[in-house]
């Protein structure tokens, strides 16, 4: 038998128990960001977590970001300032609830968004909890 380490990253992933986290990571335009905020705050925010399991929407406090590690790089567009966090069941899951962007109450919401062409760089990381 393998020793454990390296079964870790298949018995973890396919655990059919164990919910999938999706990370959403994104830079808004610095231009963008207080009015982008504001949405998020009065209107984004509140509608994902009472419709989706979104675990926390967290915002950018304006402390510089630490960055170590042997090649320590930073994206040309800087640190994420928008994190939030969806707990999934599984990925069939969130595949089945892919539609929610085309909720005519998420719609009228976007339709209010104050630059949709604000985001430099966006990132969906998918992990699972350990121990």
């Amino acid at each position: 038998r393998p020793p454990r380490s390296t079964l870790f990253p298949y018995t973890t992933l396919f655990r059919s128990t164990q919910p999938i986290f999706e990370i959403r990571d994104y830079t808004i335009a610095q231009p963008d960001y207080a009015a982008y905020k504001t949405w998020a705050e009065d209107l984004a925010g509140p509608w994902l977590k009472a419709n989706l399991n979104v675990l926390e929407f967290w915002m950018d406090a304006g402390i510089e970001a630490e960055v170590a590690g042997t090649d320590p790089k930073v994206s040309p567009h800087g640190q994420a300032n928008v994190c939030w966090i969806i707990q999934w069941e599984s990925m069939d899951e969130r595949k089945a609830n892919a539609t929610w962007t085309s909720a005519p109450e998420w719609q009228a919401i976007w339709a209010k968004h104050p630059n949709p062409n604000a985001y430099l760089h966006m990132n969906a990381r998918f992990m699972t909890a350990v121990g």
